[in-house]
């Protein structure tokens, strides 16, 4: 898999690029939020000029890992614009903090993006990674987003939507 990774975390990021590369997925690693757009931008143009109708691929990354709180531009003003671009793009946010997270997306993106919640192993992050079948179980659950008319979630249904996140995601990470 193509994965793009933002993380201000030198040593966290090192060590993601290594254990994905040793099982076999392409990384490109950035450290902020600017760089991440400008990395997707970049490879997304790539894509783009390569793209054709029997192309098998959505997006230009199978998958985009961002930190929530970075220098620059925060995971969420970096998932807002890949979004803009490319609305299916998978994206996982890496937080410690996943129910404001998960709030945050909700209100802003108007949907459930995966989350991993900070400090997780370099297994599950791969785990996580390589099964497809959580991003096809989100979309079902942002149809229930997309119908909620404030946007403004209540503390029960963040929780609920975490519940049902972690159901989905296996209760790998929180």
């Amino acid at each position: 898999m193509k994965i793009l990774i933002a993380e201000d975390e030198a040593d966290l990021l090192s060590q993601y690029k290594e254990f994905l590369e040793k099982n076999n997925h392409s990384t490109i690693i950035t450290n902020d939020g600017d760089k991440c757009l400008s990395a997707y931008r970049k490879e997304y143009e790539r894509w783009f000029d390569q793209k054709n109708d029997e192309s098998s691929s959505d997006s230009p990354f199978d998958v985009v890992i961002l930190d929530y709180q970075m220098p620059k531009k925060n995971g969420m003003d970096v998932a807002t614009e890949i979004l803009s671009i490319v609305p299916k793009q998978r994206i996982i946010f890496a937080s410690a903090f996943v129910e404001n997270t998960l709030k945050d997306s909700i209100k802003n993106l108007k949907q459930i993006i995966e989350l991993m919640q900070k400090p997780f192993s370099l297994q599950v992050l791969v785990d996580t990674i390589e099964d497809k079948e959580i991003y096809y179980e989100l979309e079902k659950l942002n149809v229930d987003i997309k119908n909620l008319k404030e946007l403004e979630p209540t503390h029960a249904q963040v929780r609920d939507y975490l519940d049902a996140l972690k159901k989905i995601q296996k209760g790998r990470t929180f």
